[in-house]
This record gives C-alpha cells, sequence and structure tokens, in this order.
C-alpha cells in the first residue's frame, strides 16, 4: 500500500517537470522566433549606408563625410552601439566641414562582421583598423573613440604612433575598479548558455530596459537629446544576437584590457586630448579620465559641466573643439618630446558646452 502511495506521488511531480520543461522550450522557442523576426525587418529597414573593405577576413563597415581632401579623422563608437550612433550625435555634419571623416561599425556591430575562432581584443581590433586606413590610403588621422572603442585608439596609438595625429578619447574607462555590471552584461559570452541567450531572452530583456539604460547614459543633460536619440536610432540593430554577444565579449575584457593598458599609457607618443563628462554615470570621470591624465605625458583634459556619458551629443561642440584642438598639438614633423609634457592649468580643465 505504501508503494501504491509513493508511485501516485511520483506521477503527479513528474508531470509538473514535464510540463515546466514543455512550457520553457516553448517560451525559448517564441522568442526565437520574435528575435529572428525583428533581426530580419531591422536589417531589411537598414542597409549598409557606407562601403565595406576586408582585413583579415574582417568586413568592416564604413562610412565617409566630408572632403576627401581634408585631413582624415576616424570615429569609434563604443561598446554595444554601431556608426550611426556617432552619426546622430551631430558631431560628424559639424567634422564634416573641417575633416575627411570615416565612421566605421567596430567588428560585430551594425554592418561589420565578426567571425567567430578568435578574440576581439583592444589590441586585435587596433591591428584590424590601423591595416583598414592603410587599405583605404588614409595617413595620420585623428582617431577620436568613445568609451569602450577608447581601448582601442589607445592600442592603434601604442602599435602605430607614427601613423597617427592624435587620439581624442571621450567618456573611456582607464583605471579598473569593481563592476557588478560588467559580470551581468558578460553572461551572453558564456559558451553555450551564451548563444542560447543571445538568442532568446538577452534581446528581449535588453529591450525591456533601453529605457533606462539610454536615461543612465544620456543623464545629466537636455532630456530632449536623449529623446531624440530614442526616435532616431534603430534599436534592434544592437539587440541582434551577434551584437549581444559581441557587446558581452567586450564588458568581459574591459576589466583586463584596461589593466594591460596601464603601462602604455607613460609611454603614449601622440598627443591625446581626453573629454568626459562631469556627471558620467557610467565611467566616473575623476576616476578615469582624471587619472589617466596624469599617466600620460601627452594629454590635455576636458571636464564638461553638466554633462554625462554621451557628452558628444550632449556637447557635440565641445568634443569637435578637442578634435581641433590635438589636430593643432603637433605638426606632421614634429616629434612628440615625451620630457615636456603638454599640460593645460587646473583653470583651463573645464570647458563650457557651447551654446
Amino acid at each position: 500500500m505504501s508503494m501504491l502511495r509513493k508511485t501516485a506521488a511520483r506521477v503527479p511531480a513528474r508531470a509538473s517537470s514535464l510540463a515546466m520543461a514543455a512550457g520553457a522550450v516553448a517560451l525559448l522557442g517564441a522568442s526565437a522566433w520574435y528575435v529572428k523576426r525583428q533581426r530580419t525587418r531591422v536589417e531589411a529597414e537598414n542597409p549598409p549606408a557606407g562601403r565595406f573593405v576586408e582585413v583579415d577576413g574582417v568586413r568592416l563597415h564604413y562610412t565617409e563625410h566630408g572632403d576627401a581632401a581634408a585631413p582624415p579623422l576616424v570615429l569609434l563608437h563604443g561598446m554595444g552601439m554601431m556608426g550611426q550612433e556617432m552619426e546622430l550625435s551631430g558631431l560628424v555634419e559639424r567634422a564634416a566641414q573641417q575633416y575627411h571623416v570615416f565612421v566605421f561599425d567596430r567588428p560585430g556591430y551594425g554592418h561589420s562582421t565578426r567571425p567567430s575562432g578568435r578574440l576581439y581584443t583592444p589590441d586585435e581590433q587596433a591591428r584590424l583598423f590601423l591595416q583598414a586606413l592603410t587599405l583605404l590610403g588614409v595617413h595620420r588621422p585623428v582617431v577620436l573613440a568613445h568609451s569602450w572603442a577608447t581601448l582601442v585608439a589607445v592600442a592603434m596609438a601604442e602599435q602605430a604612433p607614427s601613423e597617427l595625429k592624435g587620439l581624442v578619447l571621450v567618456g573611456g574607462y582607464y583605471t579598473p575598479a569593481p563592476r557588478f555590471d560588467v559580470l551581468i552584461n558578460s553572461l551572453p559570452a558564456v559558451p553555450l548558455l551564451g548563444p542560447l541567450m543571445a538568442n532568446t531572452l538577452s534581446p528581449l530583456f535588453s529591450r525591456a530596459i533601453w529605457g533606462p539604460t539610454m536615461w543612465r547614459v544620456f543623464s545629466p543633460g537636455d532630456s530632449a537629446v536623449r529623446r531624440d536619440f530614442n526616435a532616431r536610432y534603430p534599436k534592434w540593430m544592437t539587440l541582434r544576437p551577434l551584437s549581444i554577444q559581441t557587446a558581452a565579449a567586450e564588458a568581459a575584457m574591459l576589466i583586463p584590457a584596461s589593466i594591460q593598458q596601464r603601462a602604455q599609457h607613460r609611454r603614449m607618443q601622440v598627443p591625446v586630448v581626453l573629454v568626459a563628462g562631469e556627471h558620467d554615470r557610467l565611467i566616473t570621470s575623476g576616476w578615469h579620465s582624471g587619472r589617466v591624465n596624469d599617466r600620460m605625458p601627452q594629454s590635455r583634459l576636458h571636464i564638461v559641466p553638466g554633462a554625462g556619458h554621451m557628452v558628444h551629443h550632449t556637447a557635440p561642440d565641445v568634443v569637435f573643439d578637442a578634435v581641433r584642438e590635438v589636430s593643432s598639438l603637433v605638426t606632421p614633423d614634429t616629434p612628440v618630446d615625451l620630457e615636456a609634457p603638454a599640460r593645460m592649468a587646473p583653470e583651463d580643465i573645464a570647458l563650457q558646452p557651447a551654446a
């Protein structure tokens, strides 16, 4: 009798487990279908607007702006975004009046590919972009990089300082510190589980928190700028599985890469202008930009009052002024004097946004 009761008790439990498993499979299946549908739709609505250059099997998408005879300026976007984000800032439009502007999609974002089987570290991406610029005939550009891409720009200057005019580093991460959000954001990069998440639940979760995330990276500042960006930016280009996994991999690299680059800061042989929002809620300006300014021998720092992480959107004129500033620091025939670092007086560090 006792055995019969135990057997009877196991049947509902087993049925319940099977029902839960079937429900989970159905949920993942529905999520995968919806994500694929959104990816197909957004790619159809946003075809490549520029050209491609292929380096070591990686097709890098880029757009060109301005006069081809003007000095070159290369723009690299941050983690989780694409080149179109830089174009929507207004910075490209301003810069194209005086520069030949190249806006790249970094590997795995936008329309650039990211073949599997290798790590796209800052050093590897720097190598790809330096080769791409050589293939495109771009000589001694100013490289402007935002957020995670500042690691790539620093690596480019380390690998080929004579090939760059200088760097403008905006809202970068340079000094390692504990980051709980890095752990969470890295989950889609976990083998086996990561691809499953990236093709099912991660895009839906990221879309659900898109609003608060944009508030965090844009604030403080003019909320109209954030609303305009949200209305114009194709969100699902960022939420596609490849982009989700790319961002996760870069989140996992953030702290190790910044630790590795600390020694490179003191060896910097190109002029650098650092720009950071005073109230950046994502990457604290004092801890990162302030400290790296002390380490780099040829750097100048501008802290933008009242700005957040997306300072190139809320104060594009200030960032453009930084481009012109780094362009004027040395001439092509003037070597960098590491014994005489260029420093700004403390009272000159804060720049007010242009009206």
